[in-house]
């Protein structure tokens, strides 16, 4: 009888009725309005299990439709990279995108989207939700006003489609190669002509010869743009992009008027859409890379003696960029600090798996 009472009290049917619907759905509705800077129809970023639209449908699934919001893809609002000032400006309340493409604004936000010869998806979560990930996250947007979580994780990236065969670093030299980030300043190190494109622009520049190769995530996202149409070879090794975070920044006004319950729901859907969008990923990669195989795609591994000169020149962009902004020191010497203490578990775990499976 006690556990009877209890149940109807607690707004539970006996005959299996559903719970009471959380307090916010009986609030007035919010509405809220999203920019992000990927195309429209792209999965796991756009629709899909774990995409930015996958993260709205649950905020409002979860709130009882007390905050509804809608998403505006590349071009629909804003054009693509102009969603991270539309948020700070608060024309939109969030926005979803990585944070290196605004590293000419905040460099040291590099670091939480994707970090050359970094850790993987599993390291940098680690960092996020257990040290001091997004803390700094929010440290460092904080004089923006906004506020910041990951939403999405990519896993290990391709180094990206060619129009020829690198064999040493001088077929390097001139190459024009889309590719964003903190691997941008490597390549041009080596004398790659670096050039910055949204999503939706990749594929016409490869097939038109304006780019000679691209990298965009990896080969199930990579299907979906064509790009096995524009260029013969694919190139492995993730070593600029061991894992890319979709970011989520939010306006810290608008997220301050939200309440502790709904913020609740924000945080915990970004999280849900974090891990599932990197699954959907590993799920679907290997089959779209059969597929690529298949149809001619040429996959070649990043000459050994190239990656090493590219994990050469990162010394040196880590330490200029060091020296110019003291946040980014902060953030960078943080997060290798939880690297080193990360590499010493991954090396006795999941790296001693991947040799042995590769030697079984």
């Amino acid at each position: 009888m006690e556990r009877r009472k209890f149940l109807t009290t607690a707004g539970i049917g006996i005959g299996g009725a559903a719970l009471a619907a959380p307090s916010v759905a009986r609030a007035q509705t919010i509405s809220w309005k999203m920019t992000t800077a990927f195309p429209p129809g792209q999965p796991f970023y756009s629709t899909g299990p774990g995409s930015l639209t996958d993260f709205t449908d649950r905020v409002r699934a979860m709130s009882g439709g007390a905050l509804d919001i809608q998403v505006y893809h590349a071009g629909e609002l804003v054009p693509a990279f102009e969603g991270f000032d539309a948020v700070r400006q608060g024309i939109v309340e969030m926005n979803g995108w990585v944070s290196y493409f605004g590293a000419g604004k905040v460099p040291a936000a590099q670091f939480f989207g994707a970090v050359p010869f970094g850790m993987s998806t599993q390291g940098q979560n680690a960092w996020f939700y257990i040290g001091d990930g997004i803390d700094l996250w929010n440290e460092t947007y904080e004089p923006l006003g906004l506020v910041a979580m990951p939403v999405g994780a990519t896993g290990v990236q391709m180094t990206g489609w060619f129009n020829k065969e690198i064999n040493s670093l001088d077929d390097l030299q001139g190459l024009r190669m889309r590719i964003p980030g903190l691997a941008a300043k490597a390549y041009a190190r080596v004398g790659v002509d670096v050039k910055l494109l949204p999503g939706g622009e990749i594929f016409p520049a490869l097939e038109r010869g304006v780019i000679d190769a691209a990298e965009w995530v990896g080969p199930a996202q990579d299907k979906i743009l064509g790009l096995n149409n524009a260029a013969k070879y694919y190139y492995t090794t993730g070593w600029h992009e061991p894992t890319t975070v979709t970011e989520l920044a939010i306006n810290k006004a608008k997220w301050d008027s939200l309440g502790s319950e709904l913020q609740a729901i924000v945080t915990n859907a970004a999280a849900a859409c974090n891990v599932i969008s990197h699954s959907w990923a590993e799920a679907n990669n290997a089959a779209a890379l059969e597929e690529f195989k298949a149809s001619g795609t040429e996959l070649r591994v990043l000459p050994a003696d190239v990656v090493a000169a590219l994990k050469r020149e990162m010394g040196p962009v880590y330490d200029e960029l060091a020296a110019q902004d003291p946040q980014f020191k902060k953030v960078m010497e943080n997060y290798f600090a939880f690297k080193e203490q990360h590499d010493i578990w991954a090396a006795a775990s999941e790296q001693v798996w991947h040799s042995e499976l590769r030697d079984a």
